[in-house]
């Protein structure tokens, strides 16, 4: 009976323990983890030099002992191990391996394209490196249809910068008319008018707006020439309210 007592005791003890084994395990797991990613990272260094250096075949046997490092820690589908897919990729075009070179661009492309969606910056850095492949393997079509990939996604990355620099501006606007800085306040609209003329035209919604907001604020200041001429531009007097801002001249 006594050494069932103490088999029990030692059962209980032993399983209350266990969650702390688990914890300091797991601490020694992500540590290790940690450090062969680091591994990973020096290798990728290693084959970026020897890359420079004209030494590909060195660079490749880098990259591929990092990749594999990446690929058991990371996974297939995180973009570190896409980083690496199109580093290969790159090195095995310049050494005329233009199948493995193409597999590897590929797989960087799809991981992208999934976790970043295809208006990405380095979702067009694929494109432009499948493109140039393909333009040296003499697909001179699918060259030219990556290729406007390319241009297509860095024009709405920029189209998009400028819409939100306008945005910004109008915020900055805003905050100034709180502060009674009216003529701040003019300026950042001028500014965010000007981005918004080129990116929408002149009668889209958020470019009259920007007019309206500016003869508004330049009446307030009893510029009234000014506001004549920024209230000449809002063509949609139902949307924009054109009699808020009606001009009265002094004699």
């Amino acid at each position: 009976m006594r050494n069932i007592t103490v088999l029990l005791f030692t059962l209980l003890l032993f399983t209350a323990c266990s969650p702390t084994l688990n914890h300091r395990s797991s601490i020694t797991n992500e540590k290790q983890k940690d450090r062969e990613l680091q591994q990973a990272n020096i290798l990728n260094n290693k084959g970026v030099n020897a890359y420079h250096n004209g030494d590909y075949q060195k660079a490749i046997l880098y990259y591929k002992k990092s990749i594999a490092i990446k690929e058991n820690i990371l996974g297939t589908e995180d973009l570190n191990t896409a980083t690496s897919y199109n580093n290969i990729g790159l090195i095995y075009k310049q050494n005329r391996e233009y199948k493995k070179a193409l597999a590897y661009l590929s797989k960087a492309l799809q991981i992208r394209e999934r976790s970043l969606g295809k208006n990405h910056g380095k979702t067009a850095e694929s494109y432009n490196n499948l493109g140039t492949l393909h333009a040296t393997m003499g697909n001179t079509q699918k060259a030219i249809n990556l290729t406007q990939h390319t241009i297509n996604i860095k024009e709405n990355i920029i189209r998009k910068e400028k819409i939100d620099t306008a945005i910004s501006y109008t915020n900055l606007a805003v905050l100034e008319e709180i502060q009674g800085n009216n003529m701040a306040a003019i300026e950042h609209h001028k500014k965010a008018l000007n981005l918004n003329k080129r990116i929408f035209g002149e009668e889209h919604d958020v470019t009259q707006n920007n007019y309206k907001n500016i003869a508004q604020l330049y009446f307030a200041t009893q510029q009234y020439e000014q506001a004549k001429e920024y209230a000449s531009h809002i063509v949609n007097t139902a949307q924009t309210e054109l009699e808020d801002i009606d001009i009265i001249e002094n004699k």
